[in-house]
């Protein structure tokens, strides 16, 4: 894909390019979004960032990197700095799981078919990971996102955040770890319920 120059508002070229690049990379991008953020509205808000960071930064583009990698690298990148801002200025989102004094209530519509008691256990079961995932520390969460979801390998998610694919390695192997003894953790105190 030819980006070519960003030009001024109004000029063909440059806006034409850019529009294809938005075309083409925008379900990627929104995806991406969702799995990191784990809601539609705040996925929403990071892809229109993400596509608003590239056409200022377009310019700055080199032409030899891969279009995809460099917006997966603003979405994770603006993803980040986000979740340090959110933990120095904590939100409470209207989003969140109602709490019913005896657990949380997600607002979900339960699937047609199959057995009522392996649909429940399936969802209790992705509840979990969800809230589990939404708990961990942005690097893990990233990593996990990154690798578990987004299929990358461990060498492309070093590019993207620009560290060794050791570290990518060990972040991933301490993410998984830490998912496991909340998802455990969860379920047992459901259990004792």
């Amino acid at each position: 894909m030819d980006l070519g120059e960003q030009k001024a508002p109004g000029k063909k070229n440059g806006v034409a390019s850019f529009e294809e690049l938005v075309v083409t990379y925008q379900d990627k991008i929104y995806s991406l979004s969702y799995q990191l953020t784990g809601n539609h509205a705040d996925a929403q808000d990071l892809a229109q960032e993400v596509f608003v960071r590239a056409y200022t930064g377009l310019k700055n583009f080199r032409r030899e990197a891969d279009p995809g990698t460099w917006l997966h690298r603003i979405t994770v990148n603006l993803y980040l700095n986000l979740r340090r801002k959110i933990t120095r200025h904590p939100t409470v989102s209207l989003d969140a799981p109602l709490d019913t004094g005896e657990g949380e209530v997600t607002r979900e519509v339960a699937a047609a078919g199959g057995d009522p008691g392996e649909l429940v256990a399936e969802q209790e079961l992705q509840g979990f990971v969800r809230s589990a995932l939404k708990q961990l520390p942005a690097e893990y969460r990233t990593v996990l996102v990154l690798r578990e979801l987004q299929g990358y390998s461990y060498e492309e998610i070093a590019s993207l955040l620009g560290c060794p694919a050791g570290t990518v390695k060990s972040r991933l192997n301490r993410a998984r770890q830490a998912l496991k003894e909340k998802v455990l953790q969860m379920a047992g105190e459901q259990a004792r319920k």
